[in-house]
């Protein structure tokens, strides 16, 4: 029965009676707030006056009561709108009768949101592929394997005395930072970075880039039960998941190949700026709290402290 009444077509020409049916309809409700409104005319006899005034206020109401008739009967014959129009299968969310089981504004909101992300993000990925300056391979050269050139050496493999150097270097940078420094897993650092008694934050390096990291609260644990640092599980707190996130964009913004040590720098630099996590207030709104989160989200240039929907 749903799919029979969505083919029936809209009766355009009683569709137009309807709307001068609710015109001659206002103005019927209108003569009779207007007959009260006057009262009685000045007639020779209190009897007269009265008699014209339940007559006139009498014929008013039959008007309305027509009026009413007629729009009612123009509605039956206006009919209900056809399957095709512009909103195609989006209109059928609409049908359903309970409000809370299509939240369809809450939903295109999240997903306006997330598609912004995904261009953000799209958009720093791009920028640094470009950067490199991809070869192809020998075989698609049709060079045979046998003759296919020596590697170069890289320059991800450095000295760990030098990694130690600019990670000692950066630890006395920033006062309010402490930076411990460990190698559980051979060659490869691992930086446990304490910001005053704001957060902690593991960072888990290959040689002198970093791969990934991990942001949680001063007061979680951060070591497995083995003793050694925790690189999986994320925090217990919605605030520092998100500067878990945010952080893992800042890696994606601060490259720089040719110079690690400028991007560790860089980053640390960024990082340093949440030691105000909980006391600086919104550049854009004003506010500190937002959903009951703090500005979680600082620019990449000028550190400045933003909600995480009021940077966009």
């Amino acid at each position: 029965m749903m799919a029979d009444a969505l083919n029936v077509g809209v009766n355009l020409e009683a569709f137009s009676q309807a709307i001068h049916a609710i015109q001659a309809l206002r103005s019927s409700v209108t003569r009779v707030f207007d007959c009260l409104k006057d009262g009685m005319k000045n007639k020779e006899s209190q009897e007269s006056r009265e008699r014209a005034f339940v007559s006139e206020f009498q014929d008013n109401l039959h008007s309305v009561n027509r009026d009413l008739n007629e729009l009612e009967r123009l509605s039956n014959l206006v009919g209900k709108p056809s399957e095709n129009h512009p909103l195609h299968n989006s209109g059928l969310l609409s049908l359903d009768p309970v409000n809370d089981k299509t939240p369809l504004y809450s939903q295109l909101l999240q997903a306006y949101k997330w598609s912004n992300k995904l261009q953000y993000h799209a958009g720093l990925a791009s920028g640094l592929l470009n950067q490199q300056s991809l070869k192809r391979s020998a075989n698609q050269m049709g060079v045979s394997v046998k003759r296919r050139p020596k590697a170069q050496p890289t320059t991800l493999v450095l000295p760990l005395q030098y990694i130690d150097d600019v990670i000692n270097r950066i630890d006395r940078m920033f006062p309010e930072m402490t930076i411990h420094l460990s190698r559980p897993n051979g060659t490869s650092a691992m930086l446990l970075v304490t910001l005053g008694k704001v957060l902690k934050v593991i960072v888990v390096m290959r040689s002198l880039f970093i791969d990934r990291t991990i942001v949680k609260g001063y007061n979680e644990n951060v070591y497995t039960e083995d003793g050694k640092l925790d690189i999986w599980s994320k925090s217990n707190y919605q605030v520092f998941q998100k500067v878990t996130d945010h952080a893992t964009t800042a890696l994606l913004h601060y490259q720089l190949p040719q110079m690690p040590d400028v991007v560790v720098r860089s980053f640390m630099t960024w990082l340093r700026s949440y030691i105000k996590l909980f006391q600086a207030p919104c550049q854009r709104c004003g506010k500190f709290l937002q959903d009951g989160l703090p500005p979680t989200w600082r620019d990449f240039r000028t550190l400045e402290a933003f909600h995480d929907t009021c940077r966009q």
